[in-house]
């Protein structure tokens, strides 16, 4: 088995073969089988396990359809989409937007420490995913190879929250918990954190731990039919990209976050959510130089690689017998975040198909939440309002620190369904069982006159 190719190949044989049995011996696994390309053995850390991810979740879900399955339906569609727009070519510059939160979970840290990153580092990714998916000119995202393609796909953050109140677009959620493995991101983060993955593109920010410790990011792939509801297991209520908080955002646009070097440039989320659209890696997961499937990765354009390439080499050729170097800048490479700067036009037409035709990626194209909600109110009359204990296990009191009693309030879900809608007329109203509520997150939204305040609250 070939080594994955990082740019200080002069290595002797017999340290090549040490190396070799080392890792054959640890082995390092994901989602309990093994990871399909080497950590990068100048840090130790592994860019992505998306693809056994992908694989766990098919154990999971046995409707969940394989690879031939989702490519035979994917082909199809593309078929169709190309039909379409030569019949409407007038409709091809039409810019997709896609409403983003971010959840940044934390265990307690004030803002700006640790995993509760700052503000301007969230803001700076957002920056990096729209320079890299509209091959923004005068940015790191531009190329001019002529198979780049502006993916003409925007992201903003959320401006309305699931119960219809004005947001940031980042969530940022005490959960309590230092680090988290696979298990706890899956059973339990992403399931209490979630909102409606019909309206938002659900990223999450943590700190990894466990059988997560040195992992960049993954990210969960597109179907195309058959998935469990939002209740079920390892589906909806898991849906997005997850990701190590010093990898998220870029130190070129925001220097004072918190980063590790050389995955600083945003580029994580680039390679995470092109995975979220239908991408795949561009050897295919597969080692070899097989030209099988366009490579493994379905798309013709982008040359077939032996397997994934790190650090940032340029006029490699790991497979000679067929045409081109490989295209280590690609986002869908290992290769550092400053090498990154080039989605294909094939590429383009698997992630504009999977925008289309996939599930809760087609009903974000009609999604409203990059838009604030009407009639934004400044919240002086409700500034002394707060709820606690914050999280609750049973009882939930609202508290009002100049005597300013709420009209009403009402309760909501992660998904903007309505669990209580109470009038208040005493303070007697203002604790709130929420016992038989489901474990995670709520929001309780205060009305007084016109002026409305919003609260999350978790339910443990």
């Amino acid at each position: 088995m070939k080594k994955t190719i990082y740019s200080k190949v002069a290595l002797v044989a017999a340290f090549l073969s040490l190396s070799l049995s080392v890792a054959a011996q640890q082995q390092p696994k994901a989602f309990g089988r093994p990871i399909k390309a080497a950590a990068n053995p100048e840090n130790g850390l592994i860019r992505c396990v998306s693809a056994e991810y992908e694989e766990y979740l098919r154990e999971q879900i046995p409707q969940r359809a394989n690879t031939p399955e989702f490519e035979q339906w994917i082909e199809a569609k593309i078929q169709q989409e190309q039909i379409r727009r030569q019949a409407s070519p007038s409709n091809e510059a039409i810019v997709i937007t896609i409403p983003v939160v971010v959840h940044v979970i934390h265990d307690g840290d004030a803002v700006g420490v640790s995993e509760n990153i700052k503000e301007g580092q969230v803001l700076s990714q957002i920056t990096v995913l729209n320079q890299d998916y509209r091959r923004q000119a005068g940015t790191p995202g531009y190329n001019s190879d002529a198979v780049g393609a502006d993916v003409e796909i925007e992201f903003c953050l959320a401006k309305t929250a699931p119960d219809g109140s004005a947001t940031t677009g980042i969530d940022r959620v005490n959960l309590g918990i230092t680090s988290y493995d696979e298990s706890t991101v899956e059973s339990y983060m992403k399931p209490e954190t979630i909102w409606d993955p019909t309206n938002y593109f659900n990223i999450w920010v943590c700190r990894f731990g466990g059988d997560l410790d040195g992992v960049l990011g993954y990210a969960q792939f597109p179907q195309s039919s058959g998935l469990q509801g939002l209740s079920g297991p390892f589906a909806a209520n898991t849906d997005g990209v997850v990701i190590h908080y010093q990898y998220f955002g870029s130190r070129a646009v925001f220097p004072s976050g918190t980063y590790g070097t050389p995955y600083d440039r945003g580029r994580t989320a680039t390679h995470e959510i092109g995975h979220s659209l239908g991408l795949r890696h561009i050897w295919g997961d597969t080692v070899g130089c097989s030209t099988t499937n366009s490579g493994g990765d379905y798309c013709a354009d982008t040359p077939v690689a032996y397997d994934a390439n790190g650090s940032c080499p340029t006029g490699l050729d790991t497979c000679p017998a067929q045409t081109g170097l490989d295209m280590t800048n690609n986002y869908m490479d290992y290769t550092n975040d400053t090498c990154m700067n080039i989605f294909t036009l094939n590429q383009k037409t698997r992630m504009l198909t999977v925008m289309n035709n996939s599930p809760r990626r087609a009903s974000l194209k009609n999604s409203t939440r990059c838009q604030p909600p009407l009639g934004i109110d400044d919240f002086n009359l409700l500034n002394g309002l707060n709820v606690y204990p914050n999280p609750t296990q049973g009882i939930l009191n609202i508290s009002s620190d100049n005597g300013n009693l709420p009209d009403s309030f009402t309760i909501y879900n992660s998904l903007g369904q309505v669990m209580a809608n109470i009038k208040v007329s005493s303070t007697s109203n203002l604790n709130v069982n929420t016992s038989t509520y489901a474990n995670g997150l709520y929001f309780i939204k205060l009305d007084k006159g016109n002026q409305s305040k919003t609260i999350k609250f978790i339910k443990n």
